[in-house]
C-alpha cells in the first residue's frame, strides 16, 4: 500500500457551495495523497431520471441544471473548465432531443444520467481550486479505462480489465473522479445500480493500492439497526467485509452491496464518517472478517417473494437470473424441485419466465452474529455471518423492536 487515501463524497455532502469549504478542509487536514470520487449534486440524479422519461421538459431541465451548478460553483462556465461544462450541458440537450423524437436508446439515457456526475466533478474541481487546492482537476471514469461488467447496466466493476486499461497518469494532482459509471463490455457507457459511486470509490482504492477508503456520509456510520425502525442504536465500531455486505442487502443502505469486494484481497479498510460532524467519535471501520459469538446488528428488508416448483431450475434460467443482475437471498435446486427467495421488487423480472407457485411474506431479517436464543420464525439460511429468517406479520415495526431488545438485552446481561 502507499499513502493514497480515496475520499468519496455523495450527494448528501454536495448540497450547496459551502460544502466545498468543508471538503477542502477535510482534504487539507487528512494525511495522504487524496483521490476524490463524487456523486451528482444533491437531488440531481432524480431530476435527470425524470427528464429521461419525460423529455418534453428538456429545455427547462437544462436551464435548471445550468443555474444550479453555477450557483454551486460561480464562474464555472467561464473558468478553466468552462468549455467542458458547456459541452456536457449541450450533450444533455442533444440526448434529450433524441429521446423526445421517439428514438429510444439506453445509451442516450445513460449519457443523460451520467451527466450529473460529470457536472459535479467539474463544479467540485472548480471550487476546490478557488479554495487553494490547485491540483484539483475533473476526470471521467470511463475516459481513463474504468471497465464495468455488463452492457448498458452493470452490477459491478471489472477490476482485472480496469487494472490493465487504467490510465494512471490522469490521476496525478488531486483528481476529482466521476462515480457510478464506466465503460461497458460493448465500449459504450454503462451505469452501476443506484448508490454505485461507493463501489466506484472502492474500485479506485483497489486499483491505486490506497491505504484506505473514506466514505463521507450524513450518518455516523452503520448502526446496529436501521433508524427507520424507530430505535436510536449506536454505530458499530468495526464490521468485517462480509458482514457489511450482508447488512447492505438487508435494508441497511449505508453502502452499496458491491462496495467491499474490490478491497478484500488487499485488506484495504473502509472508514464511514459523518460529513456534518467530522469531530464525532462515532464511525464504522470495515475490514477483514473477524469471528464473533455475539450479535452485532440486525438488518431487515420488507417485501419478500418466494417461488417454488416441483421441477429443478434449468441452466438457462440460472443464466437469465445472472444476466438480470438479481441476487436472490436463497436459490436452491434439487431433482425434486427448486425454491427461490428474492426481494419482491425484483419479481417482475422473473414472474413471466420462471414457472412456479409465488408466495409473499412481510420481510426477511438478517441477524448478524450468533444469536443464543431460539428464533420463532421461518429459517431461511445460516452462514458465517449470521442467520436469515422470514417474518409474516402486520406489525413489522413492533416485531423488529421486540427482536432487537430481546437479542441485545440478553447479550448485555452476559
Amino acid at each position: 500500500m502507499n499513502d493514497i487515501v480515496v475520499h468519496k463524497f455523495g450527494g448528501s455532502c454536495l448540497r450547496d457551495g459551502n460544502d466545498i469549504d468543508q471538503i477542502a478542509e477535510i482534504i487539507n487536514n487528512t494525511e495522504g495523497r487524496p483521490i476524490i470520487v463524487v456523486s451528482a449534486l444533491w437531488g440531481m440524479t432524480d431530476r435527470l431520471i425524470r427528464a429521461s422519461r419525460e423529455p418534453r421538459y428538456a429545455s427547462r431541465l437544462v436551464q435548471d441544471l445550468t443555474y444550479q451548478h453555477l450557483r454551486f460553483a460561480p464562474g464555472l462556465d467561464s473558468g478553466e473548465f468552462g468549455e467542458l461544462f458547456n459541452r456536457v450541458i449541450s450533450g444533455i440537450s442533444k440526448e434529450l432531443l433524441k429521446l423526445s423524437s421517439g428514438e429510444e436508446s439506453l445509451r442516450s439515457e445513460n449519457l443523460i444520467l451520467a451527466a450529473g456526475e460529470r457536472l459535479s466533478a467539474l463544479a467540485v474541481a472548480h471550487r476546490l481550486r478557488e479554495c487553494g487546492i490547485e491540483g484539483a482537476h475533473p476526470v471521467g471514469a470511463e475516459d481513463i479505462g474504468l471497465r464495468l461488467k455488463g452492457i448498458g447496466r452493470a452490477k459491478e466493476i471489472d477490476i482485472q480489465s480496469s487494472s490493465l486499461n487504467l490510465d494512471r497518469q490522469e490521476l496525478g494532482g488531486v483528481p476529482i473522479l466521476t462515480g457510478w459509471f464506466g465503460e461497458g463490455d460493448d465500449g459504450n457507457i454503462a451505469l452501476l445500480t443506484r448508490g454505485g459511486s461507493d463501489h466506484s470509490a472502492a474500485a479506485f482504492a483497489s486499483l491505486m493500492n490506497a491505504s484506505k477508503l473514506i466514505l463521507w456520509k450524513d450518518v455516523d456510520g452503520i448502526k446496529q439497526l436501521n433508524p427507520r425502525w424507530g430505535i436510536d442504536t449506536p454505530a458499530i465500531p468495526y464490521l468485517g467485509y462480509g458482514q457489511a455486505a450482508e447488512l447492505s442487502i438487508h435494508g441497511t443502505p449505508v453502502i452499496h452491496p458491491a462496495t467491499v469486494f474490490p478491497l478484500i484481497e488487499e485488506g484495504i479498510p473502509i472508514e464511514i464518517k459523518n460529513f456534518n460532524e467530522r469531530d464525532s467519535t462515532s464511525s464504522t471501520v470495515i475490514g477483514p472478517d473477524i469471528a464473533t459469538d455475539e450479535v452485532i446488528a440486525i438488518g431487515c428488508q420488507p417485501g419478500v417473494a418466494i417461488i417454488t416448483n416441483d421441477k429443478p431450475l434449468s441452466s438457462d434460467l440460472l443464466v437469465e437470473i445472472e444476466r438480470l443482475g438479481i441476487t436472490p437471498w436463497l436459490m436452491k435446486s434439487t431433482p425434486e424441485g427448486f425454491k427461490i427467495i428474492l426481494p419482491k421488487h425484483d419479481l417482475h423480472h422473473l414472474e413471466n419466465i420462471i414457472p412456479g407457485k409465488i408466495e409473499f411474506k412481510t420481510a426477511i431479517i438478517s441477524i448478524l452474529g450468533i444469536p443464543d436464543i431460539g428464533i420463532e420464525h421461518e429459517l431461511v439460511s445460516t452462514n458465517e455471518y449470521g442467520t436469515r429468517i422470514i417474518v409474516e406479520t402486520d406489525q413489522l415495526h413492533e416485531t423488529i423492536r421486540e427482536l432487537y431488545h430481546s437479542l441485545f438485552s440478553r447479550q448485555d446481561c452476559k
